[in-house]
């Protein structure tokens, strides 16, 4: 199975932020209105299909349990653990180990990195003699963090922080990985760094992988760094959405689609979406389920069908943020008449403005990709723009499209 579990470390003191930190953990710091620092990582988290959250907090840990133990977050469930004394962040983790899933996914909660979660998953999976594997960023300035030596997909050393700075443009470990739970068991003494500690054991021991990606990269360590994240991210929350029709553009239309055995990906739709994620873009699925109104099958099944889909993408380095399903197809029998898109057969762009109210997305950047005139009209009504596919391997149809709305959209790291 595909990790669904989260943990994010947010004990720090944030020493090197001053004053600033002094009332507030370092991922509380807000950025604008009453969004703060961590909302961002969780969004970002969330949004790949984990959906069991756990924050591991320490220094003014009761500031994160008030806003977040207990709460939901784009669907997902939040749990705030605090921990009774410092122990370094392998204390934290080994103070949450009654409640971690087989493998789960490990972040700091003071760093932005913005790439494909899902891209992980296969890496992992691949190869059951490794305990992790981390996603590694190219920076410039490697040696205020330490500097990671790839070999192979393989993590084989760190390097120290260094004062002075490291070669241009080192690889560092970007704060985030995907974890076996077995990585715990290696936690036998306290206090103890799973930076300074366990991954350097790991790395000598050919246990821990490494993969470099190229998003966004920020941690808010220092006043300057907290100072570019405000003026950053606000900026950046609004990014380009492809949106798919399911049946004839995602999944080979057998009629009325829902049972699990009818997932079968239309050749090139793994690639496309996969592509879509690797350039920070949202990818939504809105699917007209005629099938639900004529009573030929219910909601329960539709969303068997989608985690089986899921389940098949993670697998493959992909995933969708978000599936909108509407009954109401202007075809149904069983439709209610009260609909507004039914009495004059119109195509429904309701999913689509729905999903523009509720998720962060610039229409102008956007692209819908339907297989019927009516998906053009809906996405033309939506006022985004559109693609009809007529078959053939998807991937190939909007290879180049898909790179025009990388070099449009600000996500793309300069």
């Amino acid at each position: 199975m595909i990790a669904r579990q989260a943990v994010i470390l947010v004990g720090g003191k944030g020493t090197r932020l001053g004053e600033l930190a002094s009332n507030c953990p370092k991922p509380l710091m807000p950025l604008d209105g009453e969004t703060v620092f961590l909302d961002e990582v969780l969004f970002d988290i969330v949004r790949h299909g984990f959906d069991d959250i756990i924050l591991a907090a320490g220094h003014l840990g009761d500031h994160v349990a008030a806003r977040y133990d207990g709460t939901s977050f784009r669907g997902a469930r939040l749990r705030v653990v605090v921990e009774p004394t410092p122990a370094g962040t392998g204390g934290a983790l080994r103070g949450i180990a009654s409640f971690l899933n087989p493998t789960f996914l490990l972040a700091n909660g003071d760093t932005s990195f913005d790439f494909n979660l899902r891209r992980l998953d296969p890496l992992l999976s691949a190869a059951p003699e490794v305990l992790g594997v981390l996603g590694l960023r190219r920076v410039a300035d490697a040696g205020r963090y330490g500097s990671v030596i790839l070999e192979d997909d393989h993590v084989m050393a760190f390097r120290e922080k260094s004062p002075i700075g490291g070669s241009a443009f080192d690889l560092i470990n970007g704060g985030i990985g995907l974890f076996r739970r077995e990585l715990v068991d290696l936690i036998n003494r306290l206090p103890c760094s799973i930076e300074a500690e366990i991954y350097p054991r790991l790395a000598s021991e050919r246990r821990l992988l490494g993969r470099e990606f190229n998003g966004y990269f920020l941690d808010i360590g220092l006043p300057e760094t907290l100072g570019q994240a405000r003026r950053d991210l606000p900026l950046r929350r609004r990014r380009p959405a492809v949106f798919f029709d399911r049946d004839g553009v995602i999944n080979r239309d057998a009629g009325y689609t829902w049972r699990v055995e009818d997932l079968n990906f239309v050749p090139g739709a793994i690639e496309t979406i996969r592509a879509v994620n690797d350039i920070g873009a949202l990818a939504i699925v809105v699917s007209n389920q005629a099938g639900i109104a004529r009573g030929l099958y219910g909601y329960e099944d539709v969303d068997r069908f989608h985690a089986a889909m899921h389940q098949a993408l993670a697998l493959e380095g992909a995933h969708i943020d978000a599936i909108y399903v509407c009954a109401h197809h202007p075809d149904a029998v069983l439709a209610d008449f009260r609909h507004p898109n039914h009495p004059d057969r119109k195509p429904n762009p309701g999913m689509i403005l729905r999903a523009l109210q509720e998720w962060p997305i610039d229409p102008l950047a956007s692209l819908l990709i339907g297989d019927m005139d009516s998906d053009i009209v809906a996405a033309r009504r939506a006022k985004i723009r559109s693609f009809r596919f007529e078959g053939g391997n998807l991937y190939e149809k909007v290879e180049k499209r898909l790179r025009g709305l990388a070099r449009a959209s600000k996500l793309v790291p300069s």
